[in-house]
């Protein structure tokens, strides 16, 4: 499981960096092979507000359906709109180019308060037991 250093981790497996005032967010490498071949992401509309936690869109890959949450709350900035014709770039790189939204955080404190890549990785290995 390959994990981005810079990023915080929710335990609906998703993950937020902060790249200058917006956080970056996807889902993790781990949540990617889970899944396994990703076919197809829905994602917001710019301009959206969310809650962290709260649903923004959905990926489908050819085993399920997964609803994604933000992992902070505030408003979208942008959506990688790359994912909409080549959803698979999720399963080659979930922490660069399988990014999903850049949110404006409404309290940049949220961010912190999400695991560590360390905290995950212990996280993933107790829900694996």
């Amino acid at each position: 499981m390959k994990l981005d250093p810079e990023a915080r981790y929710t335990e609906h497996h998703e993950w937020g960096r902060l790249v200058d005032d917006e956080v970056v967010c996807g889902i993790t490498d781990h949540a990617q092979e889970t899944l396994s071949d990703v076919v197809y992401v829905e994602l917001p509309m710019v301009g959206d507000v969310f809650d962290a936690g709260e649903p923004y869109g959905v990926v489908e890959s050819v085993k399920a359906a997964s609803d994604l949450y933000t992992p902070v709350g505030g408003e979208i900035t942008a959506v990688n709109e790359e994912l909409e014709s080549a959803p698979e770039l999720v399963n080659q790189d979930p922490y660069g180019d399988g990014w999903m939204i850049r949110i404006e955080p409404s309290d940049p404190d949220e961010l912190a308060e999400l695991m560590t890549a360390a905290e995950y990785e212990s996280f993933v290995g107790e829900e694996e037991g």
